[in-house]
């Protein structure tokens, strides 16, 4: 089936992109049918709740709620998206890896028409390009792909961008890693713990068990021996040291202090 035109629209908090883009499209891309643009995810919501659009262009750094943010919160995604960043960070390399659209700004025009090619080819054989486990993929290597300052947790509702400081310790349950944060919250994750591990700072924590992560260096506030070899934390929590990593944790506390 031949659409006419495709419709599409265009998200991003910064006004400049988005009218550049919007200029770009009418000068450039005759098949492309602009139908809106907003500066937010709200917006872009609201706009959905009238528009069914083809295509929608979609910054991933947006303040607040990002792109992926965005994508999680909708229940249903039948359009397709061509992301946009300015950023050659780990979110744009997860990106091409699971082979999903996008354009770095400033806009390439050539670029945009290639994209727009390839929609239309999609969208005339009805081929979703923007299916769930594609996007579960980009969010979970954006997640092991944390800052030394956060670290990013896919939930069932979206994103969690946890700081650090604020971990006060995680637990392994199974393939699961639940982690419990200051304020009483804590967010369950479907990655492993080892991967968590594998990124947090090691100056910051230190895997006492094979179950737990603690964050030593600012939620540790005793070590107790009187019902075997517990850490006492901040939030109340007692959390064990294994045998095999006692010597090492007790090494830890003597060097740190």
């Amino acid at each position: 089936m031949t659409i006419k035109k495709i419709k599409a629209l265009i998200i991003d908090d910064e006004e400049f992109a988005r009218e550049n883009l919007r200029m770009i499209i009418e000068d450039y891309c005759p098949d492309v049918e602009l139908i809106g643009c907003a500066a937010s995810a709200e917006q872009a919501r609201a706009l959905l709740q009238t528009e069914t659009p083809h295509l929608i262009f979609l910054d991933i750094m947006m303040p607040g709620e990002d792109g992926f943010m965005f994508l999680q919160s909708l229940s249903v995604r039948n359009f397709h998206v061509v992301f946009t960043t300015a950023f050659r960070d780990y979110a744009l390399k997860a990106i091409k890896e699971n082979a999903l659209d996008y354009l770095e700004k400033p806009i390439d025009i050539e670029e945009l028409q290639k994209v727009v090619v390839r929609v239309r080819e999609l969208e005339e054989k009805k081929t979703p390009l923007l299916t769930e486990d594609r996007v579960t993929r980009v969010l979970e290597s954006i997640a092991l792909n944390n800052t030394v300052e956060k670290t990013v947790v896919p939930t069932k509702d979206g994103l969690a961008v946890l700081k650090n400081t604020e971990i006060i310790y995680l637990e392994a349950d199974e393939n699961y890693t639940t982690l419990y944060v200051l304020g009483g919250k804590k967010y369950v994750s479907s990655k492993g713990i080892k991967a968590f591990e594998e990124k947090l700072d090691s100056q910051m924590f230190f895997r006492l068990h094979k179950s737990f992560i603690i964050n030593i260096a600012h939620h540790l506030k005793e070590f107790n021996r009187t019902e075997g070899n517990m850490a006492i934390l901040s939030n109340g929590a007692q959390v064990p040291v294994s045998r095999r990593k006692l010597q090492e944790f007790l090494d830890r506390l003597i060097s740190d202090h």
